[in-house]
Protein backbone atom coordinates (compact mmCIF):
# COMPACT_ATOMS: atom_id res chain seq x y z
CA UNK A 1 0.00 0.00 0.00
CA UNK A 2 1.15 3.56 -0.66
CA UNK A 3 2.61 5.45 1.78
CA UNK A 4 0.00 8.08 0.89
CA UNK A 5 -3.56 7.10 1.65
CA UNK A 6 -6.10 9.06 -0.44
CA UNK A 7 -10.02 9.72 0.61
CA UNK A 8 -12.08 11.59 -1.45
CA UNK A 9 -12.47 15.10 -1.38
CA UNK A 10 -9.48 15.08 1.15
CA UNK A 11 -5.77 15.32 0.40
CA UNK A 12 -3.52 11.66 0.59
CA UNK A 13 -1.67 11.65 4.16
CA UNK A 14 1.40 10.84 5.28
CA UNK A 15 1.78 9.45 8.80
CA UNK A 16 3.72 11.15 11.45
CA UNK A 17 5.43 7.47 11.96
CA UNK A 18 6.50 7.97 8.09
CA UNK A 19 6.76 11.32 7.30
CA UNK A 20 8.94 12.87 10.13
CA UNK A 21 12.00 10.04 10.34
CA UNK A 22 11.91 10.76 6.36
CA UNK A 23 12.12 14.59 6.63
CA UNK A 24 14.68 14.52 9.32
CA UNK A 25 16.92 11.93 7.26
CA UNK A 26 16.74 13.29 4.02
CA UNK A 27 14.20 16.13 3.68
CA UNK A 28 14.96 16.85 0.28
CA UNK A 29 15.05 13.21 -0.78
CA UNK A 30 11.42 12.93 1.47
CA UNK A 31 9.93 15.59 -0.39
CA UNK A 32 10.59 13.55 -3.96
CA UNK A 33 9.69 10.54 -2.57
CA UNK A 34 6.51 11.78 -1.22
CA UNK A 35 5.95 13.33 -4.85
CA UNK A 36 6.57 10.34 -6.83
CA UNK A 37 4.31 8.00 -3.87
CA UNK A 38 1.06 10.54 -4.80
CA UNK A 39 2.07 10.58 -8.24
CA UNK A 40 1.44 14.53 -8.10
CA UNK A 41 -1.70 14.37 -5.70
CA UNK A 42 -1.95 16.65 -2.86
CA UNK A 43 -0.34 15.35 0.27
CA UNK A 44 -0.96 16.24 3.72
CA UNK A 45 2.20 15.43 5.60
CA UNK A 46 1.59 14.67 9.30
CA UNK A 47 4.50 16.15 11.49
CA UNK A 48 2.66 16.62 14.62
CA UNK A 49 1.59 20.06 15.80
CA UNK A 50 2.44 21.19 12.34
CA UNK A 51 0.73 19.56 9.18
CA UNK A 52 1.90 21.36 5.84
CA UNK A 53 -0.35 20.31 1.99
CA UNK A 54 2.74 19.03 -0.07
CA UNK A 55 1.51 20.21 -3.33
CA UNK A 56 3.64 19.33 -6.73
CA UNK A 57 1.86 18.91 -9.46
CA UNK A 58 2.05 21.77 -12.26
CA UNK A 59 -1.09 22.71 -12.57
CA UNK A 60 -2.06 22.80 -8.98
CA UNK A 61 1.52 25.15 -8.87
CA UNK A 62 0.16 27.26 -11.69
CA UNK A 63 -3.04 27.58 -9.73
CA UNK A 64 -1.26 28.47 -6.54
CA UNK A 65 1.90 30.56 -7.55
CA UNK A 66 -0.66 32.74 -10.31
CA UNK A 67 -2.58 33.71 -7.91
CA UNK A 68 -1.71 36.67 -5.07
CA UNK A 69 -5.60 36.69 -3.03
CA UNK A 70 -6.08 32.87 -2.24
CA UNK A 71 -2.27 31.67 -1.78
CA UNK A 72 0.11 34.18 -0.44
CA UNK A 73 3.26 34.47 1.41
CA UNK A 74 3.07 35.23 4.97
CA UNK A 75 5.77 36.65 7.09
CA UNK A 76 3.96 35.52 10.58
CA UNK A 77 4.08 31.76 9.05
CA UNK A 78 6.84 29.35 10.61
CA UNK A 79 8.32 28.91 7.46
CA UNK A 80 8.64 32.33 6.39
CA UNK A 81 9.66 33.30 9.94
CA UNK A 82 13.40 32.89 9.95
CA UNK A 83 13.45 34.71 6.22
CA UNK A 84 11.52 37.96 7.97
CA UNK A 85 14.09 37.63 10.63
CA UNK A 86 16.84 38.03 8.42
CA UNK A 87 15.46 40.56 5.35
CA UNK A 88 13.06 42.53 7.51
CA UNK A 89 9.53 43.06 5.77
CA UNK A 90 11.12 42.76 1.91
CA UNK A 91 10.32 42.37 -1.38
CA UNK A 92 10.80 38.81 -0.65
CA UNK A 93 8.76 38.10 1.94
CA UNK A 94 5.84 40.92 2.43
CA UNK A 95 2.29 40.94 -0.23
CA UNK A 96 -0.09 44.04 -0.40
CA UNK A 97 1.12 47.52 -0.60
CA UNK A 98 4.58 47.29 0.97
CA UNK A 99 5.17 44.55 -1.73
CA UNK A 100 3.71 46.27 -4.65
CA UNK A 101 5.57 49.80 -3.76
CA UNK A 102 8.86 47.46 -3.62
CA UNK A 103 8.47 45.89 -6.78
CA UNK A 104 7.10 49.10 -8.62
CA UNK A 105 10.30 51.08 -7.95
CA UNK A 106 12.63 47.70 -8.27
CA UNK A 107 11.13 46.33 -10.74
CA UNK A 108 12.66 48.54 -13.75
CA UNK A 109 15.40 47.86 -13.02
CA UNK A 110 15.50 44.07 -14.22
CA UNK A 111 13.94 43.87 -16.74
CA UNK A 112 15.06 41.88 -19.82
CA UNK A 113 15.56 45.05 -22.06
CA UNK A 114 17.54 46.69 -18.93
CA UNK A 115 19.81 43.69 -18.45
CA UNK A 116 20.57 43.46 -21.76
CA UNK A 117 21.94 47.14 -21.87
CA UNK A 118 24.04 46.09 -18.26
CA UNK A 119 25.81 43.08 -20.28
CA UNK A 120 28.94 44.67 -21.23
CA UNK A 121 29.55 46.51 -17.81
CA UNK A 122 29.14 43.13 -16.18
CA UNK A 123 31.19 41.61 -18.82
CA UNK A 124 33.81 43.91 -18.33
CA UNK A 125 33.45 43.63 -14.40
CA UNK A 126 33.37 39.65 -14.61
CA UNK A 127 36.55 40.04 -16.77
CA UNK A 128 38.58 41.77 -14.23
CA UNK A 129 37.39 39.50 -11.51
CA UNK A 130 38.67 36.17 -13.22
CA UNK A 131 41.87 37.96 -13.96
CA UNK A 132 42.78 38.13 -10.74
CA UNK A 133 42.91 34.25 -10.71
CA UNK A 134 45.50 34.25 -13.06
CA UNK A 135 48.16 34.48 -9.91
CA UNK A 136 46.92 31.18 -8.18
CA UNK A 137 46.27 29.33 -11.49
CA UNK A 138 50.32 30.29 -12.11
CA UNK A 139 51.05 28.80 -8.92
CA UNK A 140 49.10 25.92 -8.58
CA UNK A 141 47.30 27.28 -5.32
CA UNK A 142 44.18 25.77 -4.50
CA UNK A 143 41.15 28.29 -3.98
CA UNK A 144 37.49 27.29 -2.35
CA UNK A 145 35.36 26.73 -5.15
CA UNK A 146 32.32 28.88 -3.54
CA UNK A 147 34.73 31.09 -2.26
CA UNK A 148 36.02 31.30 -6.29
CA UNK A 149 32.67 32.16 -7.48
CA UNK A 150 31.49 34.46 -4.75
CA UNK A 151 34.53 36.76 -5.83
CA UNK A 152 33.58 36.70 -8.99
CA UNK A 153 29.33 37.31 -8.71
CA UNK A 154 30.16 39.90 -5.91
CA UNK A 155 32.83 42.02 -7.90
CA UNK A 156 29.94 42.22 -10.77
CA UNK A 157 26.81 42.97 -8.89
CA UNK A 158 27.84 45.42 -6.68
CA UNK A 159 29.55 47.67 -9.75
CA UNK A 160 26.08 47.02 -12.04
CA UNK A 161 23.64 46.98 -9.71
CA UNK A 162 24.61 49.00 -6.36
CA UNK A 163 27.25 51.67 -7.94
CA UNK A 164 29.92 50.85 -6.11
CA UNK A 165 28.39 51.87 -3.21
CA UNK A 166 28.95 48.65 -1.23
CA UNK A 167 33.13 47.83 -1.50
CA UNK A 168 33.94 44.71 -3.06
CA UNK A 169 35.26 43.37 0.30
CA UNK A 170 32.33 44.37 2.26
CA UNK A 171 29.89 42.72 -0.29
CA UNK A 172 32.40 39.45 0.38
CA UNK A 173 31.55 40.48 3.77
CA UNK A 174 27.69 40.61 3.34
CA UNK A 175 27.41 36.93 1.38
CA UNK A 176 29.46 35.30 3.82
CA UNK A 177 27.04 36.38 6.42
CA UNK A 178 23.85 35.17 4.23
CA UNK A 179 25.76 32.14 4.14
CA UNK A 180 25.67 31.76 7.78
CA UNK A 181 22.23 32.49 7.39
CA UNK A 182 21.44 30.55 5.20
CA UNK A 183 23.18 27.28 7.36
CA UNK A 184 21.87 28.81 10.47
CA UNK A 185 17.60 28.58 9.23
CA UNK A 186 17.71 24.88 8.50
CA UNK A 187 17.06 24.37 12.49
CA UNK A 188 14.33 26.38 12.67
CA UNK A 189 12.81 25.23 9.02
CA UNK A 190 13.14 21.79 9.76
CA UNK A 191 11.90 22.31 13.29
CA UNK A 192 8.72 24.70 12.65
CA UNK A 193 6.73 24.84 15.40
CA UNK A 194 10.03 24.92 17.98
CA UNK A 195 8.94 28.59 19.25
CA UNK A 196 12.04 31.22 19.32
CA UNK A 197 12.35 31.53 23.00
CA UNK A 198 13.21 27.88 22.92
CA UNK A 199 16.62 27.96 21.13
CA UNK A 200 17.64 25.88 18.73
CA UNK A 201 21.36 25.26 17.33
CA UNK A 202 22.49 27.87 15.01
CA UNK A 203 20.38 31.08 16.52
CA UNK A 204 23.43 32.83 18.37
CA UNK A 205 25.40 32.18 14.71
CA UNK A 206 22.02 33.52 12.79
CA UNK A 207 21.67 36.90 15.15
CA UNK A 208 25.30 37.54 14.79
CA UNK A 209 25.36 37.65 11.12
CA UNK A 210 21.78 39.55 10.80
CA UNK A 211 23.66 42.44 12.93
CA UNK A 212 26.70 41.96 10.80
CA UNK A 213 24.87 43.10 7.81
CA UNK A 214 23.86 45.36 9.65
CA UNK A 215 26.62 47.24 10.62
CA UNK A 216 27.85 47.66 6.88
CA UNK A 217 24.51 48.25 4.84
CA UNK A 218 22.77 50.67 7.82
CA UNK A 219 25.78 53.42 7.21
CA UNK A 220 25.79 53.60 3.46
CA UNK A 221 21.94 53.93 3.01
CA UNK A 222 22.26 56.41 5.98
CA UNK A 223 24.83 58.76 3.76
CA UNK A 224 22.20 57.87 0.26
CA UNK A 225 18.88 59.37 2.11
CA UNK A 226 20.68 62.07 3.33
CA UNK A 227 21.85 63.12 -0.12
CA UNK A 228 19.53 61.04 -2.14
CA UNK A 229 21.58 61.59 -6.08
CA UNK A 230 20.12 60.02 -9.41
CA UNK A 231 22.17 57.45 -9.98
CA UNK A 232 20.50 54.08 -11.36
CA UNK A 233 21.68 51.35 -8.77
CA UNK A 234 19.64 49.86 -6.51
CA UNK A 235 20.38 51.74 -2.69
CA UNK A 236 19.72 55.30 -4.96
CA UNK A 237 16.54 54.13 -6.62
CA UNK A 238 15.59 52.83 -3.19
CA UNK A 239 16.90 56.51 -1.25
CA UNK A 240 14.53 58.32 -3.55
CA UNK A 241 11.42 60.17 -3.02
CA UNK A 242 8.62 58.50 -4.49
CA UNK A 243 6.41 59.53 -6.97
CA UNK A 244 4.24 60.91 -4.66
CA UNK A 245 6.59 62.61 -2.69
CA UNK A 246 6.42 59.98 0.23
CA UNK A 247 10.11 58.33 1.13
CA UNK A 248 10.35 55.19 2.00
CA UNK A 249 11.52 54.07 5.93
CA UNK A 250 14.81 53.04 6.98
CA UNK A 251 13.64 49.75 7.81
CA UNK A 252 12.26 49.34 4.61
CA UNK A 253 15.19 50.04 2.12
CA UNK A 254 17.53 48.37 4.22
CA UNK A 255 15.12 45.32 3.50
CA UNK A 256 14.91 45.73 0.48
CA UNK A 257 18.42 46.17 0.05
CA UNK A 258 19.34 43.11 1.81
CA UNK A 259 16.95 40.99 -0.38
CA UNK A 260 18.18 42.35 -3.21
CA UNK A 261 22.08 41.76 -2.62
CA UNK A 262 20.50 38.62 -1.30
CA UNK A 263 18.73 37.55 -4.76
CA UNK A 264 21.00 39.00 -6.89
CA UNK A 265 24.40 36.84 -5.53
CA UNK A 266 22.49 34.11 -4.51
CA UNK A 267 21.29 32.39 -7.21
CA UNK A 268 24.04 33.07 -9.55
CA UNK A 269 26.82 32.04 -6.76
CA UNK A 270 24.99 28.88 -5.72
CA UNK A 271 23.98 27.75 -9.32
CA UNK A 272 27.42 28.12 -10.35
CA UNK A 273 28.71 26.45 -7.29
CA UNK A 274 27.24 23.11 -9.01
CA UNK A 275 29.45 23.59 -12.58
CA UNK A 276 32.65 22.11 -11.16
CA UNK A 277 31.24 18.77 -10.00
CA UNK A 278 28.91 18.66 -12.45
CA UNK A 279 31.95 18.84 -15.55
CA UNK A 280 34.17 16.64 -13.16
CA UNK A 281 31.60 14.09 -13.29
CA UNK A 282 30.53 14.39 -16.61
CA UNK A 283 33.37 14.78 -18.60
CA UNK A 284 31.34 14.40 -21.76
CA UNK A 285 29.49 17.75 -20.54
CA UNK A 286 32.91 19.19 -19.89
CA UNK A 287 34.16 18.04 -23.40
CA UNK A 288 31.06 19.34 -25.36
CA UNK A 289 30.71 22.79 -23.22
CA UNK A 290 34.70 23.98 -23.78
CA UNK A 291 33.93 23.37 -28.03
CA UNK A 292 31.22 25.27 -27.81
CA UNK A 293 32.83 28.16 -26.10
CA UNK A 294 36.54 27.55 -28.07
CA UNK A 295 34.19 28.09 -31.07
CA UNK A 296 31.96 30.92 -29.83
CA UNK A 297 34.25 32.90 -27.91
CA UNK A 298 37.79 31.77 -28.39
CA UNK A 299 40.28 32.95 -25.50
CA UNK A 300 37.38 35.97 -25.13
CA UNK A 301 36.94 38.27 -24.14
CA UNK A 302 32.97 37.25 -24.07
CA UNK A 303 30.63 39.96 -25.78
CA UNK A 304 26.83 39.98 -26.06
CA UNK A 305 26.52 38.72 -28.97
CA UNK A 306 28.29 35.63 -27.56
CA UNK A 307 25.42 35.16 -25.06
CA UNK A 308 23.01 33.91 -27.75
CA UNK A 309 25.16 31.44 -29.75
CA UNK A 310 26.04 29.81 -26.98
CA UNK A 311 23.12 27.48 -26.91
CA UNK A 312 24.63 24.55 -25.21
CA UNK A 313 26.02 26.59 -22.28
CA UNK A 314 22.36 27.42 -21.59
CA UNK A 315 21.02 24.09 -21.80
CA UNK A 316 24.02 22.93 -18.96
CA UNK A 317 22.76 26.06 -16.78
CA UNK A 318 19.69 25.10 -17.28
CA UNK A 319 19.71 21.66 -16.04
CA UNK A 320 21.67 22.96 -13.29
CA UNK A 321 18.37 25.28 -12.31
CA UNK A 322 16.21 21.53 -12.71
CA UNK A 323 18.34 19.73 -9.98
CA UNK A 324 19.59 22.62 -7.62
CA UNK A 325 16.92 25.52 -7.63
CA UNK A 326 18.69 28.40 -5.44
CA UNK A 327 15.00 28.50 -3.70
CA UNK A 328 13.86 24.76 -3.33
CA UNK A 329 10.97 25.78 -1.13
CA UNK A 330 8.05 28.16 -1.70
CA UNK A 331 5.59 27.86 1.19
CA UNK A 332 2.73 29.35 0.53
CA UNK A 333 -0.69 30.17 3.29
CA UNK A 334 -4.34 29.45 2.24
CA UNK A 335 -6.36 32.84 2.89
CA UNK A 336 -10.03 30.90 3.57
CA UNK A 337 -11.19 27.73 2.55
CA UNK A 338 -9.83 26.60 -0.59
CA UNK A 339 -10.12 24.50 -3.55
CA UNK A 340 -7.40 22.98 -5.14
CA UNK A 341 -7.55 19.90 -7.32
CA UNK A 342 -10.49 18.54 -5.92
CA UNK A 343 -8.81 18.61 -2.46
CA UNK A 344 -10.35 20.90 0.30
CA UNK A 345 -7.33 23.17 1.49
CA UNK A 346 -8.62 24.76 5.10
CA UNK A 347 -7.95 28.59 5.90
CA UNK A 348 -4.34 29.42 7.36
CA UNK A 349 -3.22 25.93 6.12
CA UNK A 350 0.78 25.55 5.16
CA UNK A 351 1.02 24.31 1.06
CA UNK A 352 4.42 23.16 1.14
CA UNK A 353 5.47 24.18 -3.28
CA UNK A 354 8.76 22.99 -3.69
CA UNK A 355 10.87 23.65 -7.40
CA UNK A 356 13.31 20.90 -6.22
CA UNK A 357 10.31 18.04 -5.65
CA UNK A 358 8.03 18.73 -9.07
CA UNK A 359 11.39 18.68 -11.00
CA UNK A 360 12.85 15.81 -9.85
CA UNK A 361 9.49 13.88 -10.67
CA UNK A 362 9.36 10.63 -12.02
CA UNK A 363 5.38 11.87 -13.29
CA UNK A 364 7.12 14.58 -15.24
CA UNK A 365 10.79 13.96 -15.84
CA UNK A 366 12.04 11.09 -17.98
CA UNK A 367 15.24 9.89 -15.88
CA UNK A 368 14.76 12.84 -13.38
CA UNK A 369 17.76 12.05 -11.22
CA UNK A 370 20.21 11.85 -14.08
CA UNK A 371 22.42 15.24 -15.00
CA UNK A 372 21.29 15.47 -18.85
CA UNK A 373 21.48 19.04 -20.59
CA UNK A 374 19.88 17.56 -23.77
CA UNK A 375 16.40 17.71 -22.05
CA UNK A 376 16.47 21.31 -22.71
CA UNK A 377 17.98 21.04 -26.24
CA UNK A 378 15.30 23.53 -28.49
CA UNK A 379 14.83 20.39 -31.09
CA UNK A 380 13.05 18.39 -28.14
CA UNK A 381 9.19 18.61 -27.78
CA UNK A 382 7.71 21.48 -25.39
CA UNK A 383 7.47 20.26 -21.94
CA UNK A 384 4.00 18.99 -21.66
CA UNK A 385 2.96 21.33 -18.00
CA UNK A 386 4.31 24.81 -17.96
CA UNK A 387 5.17 24.57 -13.96
CA UNK A 388 7.26 21.50 -14.52
CA UNK A 389 9.91 23.34 -14.27
CA UNK A 390 10.14 26.99 -12.55
CA UNK A 391 13.35 27.59 -10.50
CA UNK A 392 12.85 30.90 -10.79
CA UNK A 393 9.32 30.35 -9.12
CA UNK A 394 6.19 31.91 -10.94
CA UNK A 395 3.14 34.62 -11.07
CA UNK A 396 3.78 38.16 -9.68
CA UNK A 397 6.30 36.52 -7.46
CA UNK A 398 8.34 35.44 -10.21
CA UNK A 399 12.13 36.38 -9.08
CA UNK A 400 13.02 39.84 -10.70
CA UNK A 401 16.19 38.85 -11.27
CA UNK A 402 16.03 36.34 -13.45
CA UNK A 403 16.78 37.99 -16.64
CA UNK A 404 20.01 39.27 -15.43
CA UNK A 405 21.16 35.64 -14.08
CA UNK A 406 20.64 34.39 -17.17
CA UNK A 407 22.67 37.06 -18.67
CA UNK A 408 25.18 37.00 -16.18
CA UNK A 409 25.79 33.49 -15.90
CA UNK A 410 26.98 32.30 -19.52
CA UNK A 411 29.14 35.23 -19.50
CA UNK A 412 30.94 33.72 -15.69
CA UNK A 413 31.13 30.44 -17.30
CA UNK A 414 32.75 31.38 -20.73
CA UNK A 415 34.83 33.87 -18.99
CA UNK A 416 36.28 31.29 -16.89
CA UNK A 417 36.12 28.17 -19.27
CA UNK A 418 37.98 29.99 -21.88
CA UNK A 419 40.91 30.54 -20.13
CA UNK A 420 41.40 27.48 -17.42
CA UNK A 421 40.40 23.77 -16.82
CA UNK A 422 40.30 23.06 -13.50
CA UNK A 423 41.24 20.29 -10.87
CA UNK A 424 39.20 19.32 -8.11
CA UNK A 425 40.46 18.25 -4.23
CA UNK A 426 38.34 16.16 -3.80
CA UNK A 427 36.07 13.44 -5.53
CA UNK A 428 32.79 14.90 -7.46
CA UNK A 429 30.11 15.12 -4.91
CA UNK A 430 26.66 16.24 -6.51
CA UNK A 431 24.39 15.58 -3.07
CA UNK A 432 23.08 19.14 -2.01
CA UNK A 433 24.31 20.61 1.05
CA UNK A 434 20.43 21.84 2.99
CA UNK A 435 20.35 25.85 3.83
CA UNK A 436 17.82 28.12 2.42
CA UNK A 437 19.53 27.71 -0.80
CA UNK A 438 21.27 24.41 -1.88
CA UNK A 439 25.00 24.14 -1.96
CA UNK A 440 27.50 21.90 -3.02
CA UNK A 441 29.66 19.97 -0.44
CA UNK A 442 32.65 21.90 0.07
CA UNK A 443 35.86 21.42 -2.23
CA UNK A 444 38.61 22.95 -3.18
CA UNK A 445 39.80 23.91 -6.84
CA UNK A 446 42.88 24.36 -8.28
CA UNK A 447 42.99 26.61 -11.83
CA UNK A 448 44.72 25.05 -14.73
CA UNK A 449 45.66 27.73 -17.48
CA UNK A 450 44.60 26.25 -20.30
CA UNK A 451 47.83 27.30 -22.21
CA UNK A 452 49.50 24.60 -19.69
CA UNK A 453 46.89 22.28 -19.58
CA UNK A 454 47.47 18.34 -20.84
CA UNK A 455 44.36 18.21 -21.76
CA UNK A 456 43.75 19.55 -25.45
Amino acid sequence: MSEATVIAGRAGSVSLRRALPRLVRDPLGALVHFGNQSGGGIVRLNLGTFRPYLVTHPEHLQQILRDRTNFIRDGESMLWRSVRRAVGDAILVTEGELWESSRDTLQPLFTAKRAELLVDRMAVAIAEAVEALDEPARTGQAVDAVTLMSQIVCRATTRVLFGKKIPVPDALQIFAHLGTITRTMVSRLLAPGVPYWIPLPGDRAFRKAVEGIDALVLPIIRKERANPGDGDDIIATLCRPRADGSQASEEQIRSDVVAMFSTANETTIGVLSWLWPVLEAHPEVADRLYAEIDEVVGRGPVQRAHIAEMRYSRMVLDEMLRLWPAGWTIPRTAVGEQVLGGVRIEAGATILVSPYATQRMEAFWDRPGVFDPERFSPDRPKRQYRYSYFPFGGGPHQCIGQHLFLLEAPIIVATLLSRYRFRLGQPADLTPRLGASLRPRPNTLTLLPRESSSVS
